[in-house]
């Protein structure tokens, strides 16, 4: 049995035991929960380890890369820019950034940004980029500005799977003139005293971090993945292509130390539940923001990898899939492999989920979802 670390508040007990069920029967490596209710902590475990050689111990504060779920970290950025009237998400991209306007881009609002709706879901592959290519913060951002778009910008959903990151993360920088690390450093994580990082720039931070194992594949998963990206159009393979990210990558230290808005947020499942606590409890956004930020633009699939979906400002929404808790207004977002972060601001819990084992699916891991569930089936909130 692995040894679970951390507490569990009275009428919580299912989270617990969905937790040792990861690691009993779903093969946790090294995993951390979080939950917050109302904006105080009610369950924080963590257990197992932090390499795949099982020799470091996962601890409170091992920090991991959580992939996607950091576009939630960058849009909150986005929207505490805009709780201070200093950015408009129905304004054009080019009113704060001149040189997006290329390529018949002059119209696109902030606000396709942030729903994936811009066109510009990547960079077209007859430019091929190398994943090197990404720690060039100014570089990416100029192929990005000149970068036609790919589908009628606002006609339908394309994950921006790498891009959202350096699109919305640009609109922050030319509005505070901070980057996006800075920016969410000194107005997200610092008031609230949440341990993670949008790219991590110390050495200790290095040292506290999870080495991620990638996915194992079914021979049929294989057959499924190489058949579609044979198969993929332009706009698909500019998004999840080009270049085409491994989950090796992100052990890499200069993988962890760039600017990388929609890939490399490294925290603990606590900073996670922390976060989306306090916008649940109208500490971090005011009420009107939370509502721009949750709201829905229509359930569609969408183009880049055909998932149904309902997208608000920076954040999928619960709807049909639950993936944040029975209440179809709940919203956050999963990362690649696994990890998530998301709020029910309606009954007041939050929640932030770590682990360095990747599963193979873009969003509601098993694992993840076990627990969510798991926390909403609990006593304390019947």
């Amino acid at each position: 049995m692995t040894e679970i670390h951390g507490d569990c508040a009275a009428g919580f007990e299912p989270v617990r035991a969905a937790f040792e069920e990861n690691f009993a029967g779903h093969g946790e490596i090294g995993a951390a929960f979080s939950v917050t209710r109302h904006g105080e902590a009610v369950v924080d475990l963590w257990a197992g380890w932090a390499d795949p050689d099982r020799t470091t111990p996962w601890r409170a504060d091992t920090l991991t890369n959580v992939w996607s779920t950091t576009k939630g970290m960058t849009a909150l950025c986005a929207h505490h820019l805009a709780d201070t009237g200093a950015l408009d998400v129905d304004a054009p991209v080019a009113k704060y950034w001149p040189e997006f306007a290329a390529a018949g881009k002059q119209d696109i609002p902030v606000r396709w940004l942030l729903s994936h709706r811009s066109g510009v879901t990547g960079i077209g592959v007859e430019r091929p980029v190398k994943v090197e290519e990404l720690y060039d913060w100014d570089h990416i951002t100029g192929l990005l500005a000149a970068q036609p778009p790919l589908f009628e910008p606002g006609t339908a959903s394309g994950y921006h799977a790498l891009s959202f990151g350096f699109l919305v993360g640009e609109v922050i920088r030319r509005v505070s003139g901070q980057d996006v690390r800075a920016y969410f450093a000194e107005h997200i994580a610092g008031p609230l005293d949440a341990d993670f990082r949008i790219g991590l720039d110390s050495d200790d931070d290095l040292a506290r971090c999870s080495t991620l194992v990638e996915p194992v594949l079914s021979d049929e998963m294989k057959t499924a993945l190489t058949q579609a990206f044979a198969n993929a159009g332009p706009v698909a393979l500019a998004a999840l292509a080009n270049p085409r990210v491994q989950g090796r990558d992100a052990n890499d230290p200069a993988w962890r130390r760039a600017i990388l808005p929609a890939l490399n947020g490294h925290g603990t499942a606590r900073a996670i539940a922390t976060v989306y606590g306090a916008v649940a409890s109208g500490r971090l956004l005011s009420a009107e923001a939370l509502a721009t930020a949750r709201e829905g633009q229509g359930r569609e699939a969408d183009v880049v990898g055909g998932l149904g979906n309902e997208l608000a400002l920076g954040f999928y929404l619960g709807s049909e899939e639950r993936g944040f808790g029975p209440n179809p207004r709940a919203f956050g977002h999963d990362g690649l492999g696994g990890s998530s972060g998301g709020a029910d601001p309606e009954s007041g819990i939050a929640f932030g989920y770590t682990m360095n084992r990747m599963g193979p699916l873009m969003r509601d891991d098993p694992r993840k979802m076990a627990l969510v569930n798991a926390t909403f089936a609990s006593p304390a909130l019947a």
